[in-house]
């Protein structure tokens, strides 16, 4: 699955201190962003294509927080979290219908908040409107940006920067009632990965920091627990570094299937720590492989599905012991890595 605007006029002041990721791909963000900004919506459409999209995300990003909370003490690259996922209004390609359906009092404001997250526990609730983040006033330091995606990235770095050099963040926001709210919201580690539903589509990409489905990927219809298996299954691939080390070693198909192995395999511990059973990945592979392994079958980057029912089995037979004597999976110290396939000479 696959004309910024003026930095000084978006960046936050000095309180504020991250700026937008430059190496970040801006193919890579419109294709996030592809169903608010690429699909127009007649103003009947507007309510029920938002409370769908939102519902779905919202899923996604719950599922993606305690996984990712959950795995925390094993990942090497974490990052504190509030528990809230920011969306704005003004990059959706009805910005006016938007804000109207969600009864939005400013265009930054809440997609989903996490169950359990200090956002919750705050107080925070989706379409609640963030107003200030240690005092610094979203609306005045953050305007409308031209490409409508930026905004939002700087809002997110600027909140990520704020959590990680100080916990709590005095956090103000107004309710989609219009009521005034103010919470000092610590952030609890997390491994660094967000969690993002992008436009149409059927696939699941890792970018080393990103986790994004498409809106119609089937395992939106599957039980929390396995798609919670699923999302780990891209997650894996960001803990372990795999989209890094296939920009060293090459994109052949034996490294890429070396690649998938390894994240079918760890894929159970890391759903373990989430608090479900690690049989869940063997569940969704067992469900998902046969509808929808065939084209990846073919290219042969990916073992067959019934093999990777197999790998799953193995590392659970690992699992159960250590979470009966532990209550955790500590994937840092038991899980064997694939031994790597040569790296090639880079021409």
């Amino acid at each position: 699955m696959k004309a910024r605007s003026d930095t000084k006029s978006c960046a936050a002041p000095s309180k504020l201190r991250a700026k937008a990721d430059v190496r970040l791909l801006a193919a890579s963000l419109a294709l996030a962003f592809a169903w608010p900004i690429g699909t127009p919506l007649r103003a009947g459409e507007t309510a029920e294509a938002m409370a769908q999209w939102q519902q779905r995300e919202g899923r996604l990003f719950a599922i993606g927080w305690k996984l990712g909370v959950g795995n925390a003490p094993f990942c090497k690259n974490t990052k504190p979290a509030a528990g809230w996922l920011l969306h704005d209004a003004a990059a959706y390609s009805d910005a006016a219908g938007v804000r109207r359906a969600l009864s939005l009092k400013g265009d930054i404001a809440v997609q989903a908040v996490a169950p359990g997250s200090p956002a919750e526990k705050a107080g925070m609730r989706a379409n609640d409107a963030l107003v200030s983040v240690n005092e610094v006033l979203v609306r005045e330091h953050f305007p409308v940006s031209d490409p409508r995606w930026q905004r939002l990235q700087d809002v997110r770095e600027a909140v990520d920067t704020e959590l990680a050099l100080a916990s709590p963040v005095i956090t103000a926001w107004t309710t989609s009632q219009g009521e005034a709210r103010v919470a000092d919201i610590p952030g609890t580690p997390a491994c660094a990965t967000t969690f993002e539903l992008s436009g149409s589509g059927k696939g699941a990409v890792a970018e080393g920091s990103r986790v994004i489905f498409g809106q119609d990927f089937p395992g939106f219809a599957y039980p929390d627990a396995e798609f919670a298996a699923a999302i780990a299954h891209e997650l894996a691939h960001n803990v372990l570094e795999h989209r890094a080390w296939l920009d060293a070693a090459g994109r052949k198909q034996s490294n890429i299937r070396a690649t998938e192995k390894e994240a079918d395999r760890l894929m159970p511990w890391l759903v373990a720590n989430a608090g479900y059973p690690p049989e869940a990945a063997r569940d969704f592979m067992a469900k998902w492989g046969p509808r929808h392994a065939g084209g990846l079958l073919r290219k042969r980057t990916h073992d067959g599905w019934d093999e990777r029912v197999e790998f799953i089995e193995a590392e659970i037979a690992l699992i159960r012991p250590l979470m009966a004597k532990t209550g955790r999976a500590d994937w840092s110290r038991y899980f064997v890595r694939e031994p790597a396939p040569a790296v090639s000479p880079q021409s």
